[in-house]
C-alpha cells in the first residue's frame, strides 16, 4: 500500500467523526485534501466549512462546500486536519504546508481534534521533521538569534508568505523531549506569531494508516 493509499485510506475514516448539520473545520496538506474530496460525497448532511487556509477554502468551494469565517461561527463539534509528525501522547508537528497559526486557531475553537495521518508520520520524538514558526517580518533576524540561543537551527522559507501576510522559519536539530514547555518557549519569544507544536492542545484522536487498516489511537 502507497503512502497515499494510506491517506486517503484514513481521510475517508474520518468521515466517521462528521456530525450531521455541522460546520466542520478542515486543514490544510495533501492528507486533508483527500478528506475534503471524502466529504464532498456527503456534503448535504452539513452545513458548511470552515477553512484553515485560502487553498483549502478554494478547494471546499470547488466541491460546492459552503465555507465560513470563523467569527461568523460559535460552535465546530470537530476540526480535521494531517500532521508533519505525531507522537503516541498525539503531541503533533504541523506547519508544512505554512498554514500552522489557522490550524492553531481553528483547532483551538473547536470541541474535537482528529487527526490523520499514515503510518510513517509516528515517531518517538518530535523534530526529525524541521518545526516551522511564523513569524511578524521584521523580526525574523531577531527570532531566529534567539531561537540558535535554544540550540535550533532555523532557515527561512524564502519567497513564501503566509495568508497572513507572515514569514516562516522552519528549525532544524531539535530534539523536543517537551513539547508542552517547547511550544510555551517558543511562543513567548517577542516577534513570533505561532509555532509548528500542536501540544498545548493536542489532537483527541489519532487515525493512524497502516499496511493493517486505519489504527485509532486517542
Amino acid at each position: 500500500m502507497t503512502q497515499d493509499e494510506m491517506k486517503k485510506m484514513v481521510a475517508h475514516a474520518a468521515l466517521e467523526y462528521v456530525e450531521a448539520g455541522a460546520i466542520i473545520g478542515v486543514g490544510t496538506g495533501s492528507t486533508a485534501n483527500h478528506f475534503i474530496d471524502a466529504l464532498a460525497g456527503i456534503k448535504h448532511k452539513i452545513d458548511g466549512t470552515v477553512a484553515s487556509s485560502e487553498a483549502t477554502a478554494e478547494r471546499l468551494k470547488g466541491h460546492g462546500i459552503a465555507v465560513f469565517e470563523l467569527n461568523e461561527v460559535s460552535d465546530i463539534p470537530v476540526y480535521v486536519d494531517g500532521a508533519d509528525e505525531t507522537n503516541k501522547y498525539l503531541h503533533l508537528i504541523k506547519g508544512g504546508g505554512g498554514a500552522l497559526t489557522r490550524e492553531k486557531i481553528i483547532a483551538a475553537a473547536s470541541n474535537k481534534f482528529v487527526c490523520v495521518a499514515d503510518g510513517s508520520k509516528l515517531v518517538d520524538v518530535l523534530g526529525a521533521f524541521p518545526l516551522p514558526v511564523e513569524v511578524i517580518p521584521m523580526a525574523r533576524s531577531y527570532v531566529a538569534r534567539e531561537i540558535v540561543n535554544m540550540g535550533g537551527q532555523p532557515e527561512w522559507r524564502e519567497n513564501f508568505i503566509t495568508d497572513n501576510g507572515n514569514q516562516i522559519l522552519d528549525v532544524r536539530n531539535l530534539e523536543i523531549l517537551d513539547p508542552v514547555k517547547m511550544e510555551a518557549q517558543l511562543n513567548n519569544i517577542v516577534g513570533v506569531v505561532t509555532n509548528g507544536l500542536f501540544s498545548i492542545r493536542p489532537a483527541d484522536v489519532l487515525l493512524l494508516g497502516t499496511e493493517e487498516g486505519v489504527k485509532t489511537i486517542t
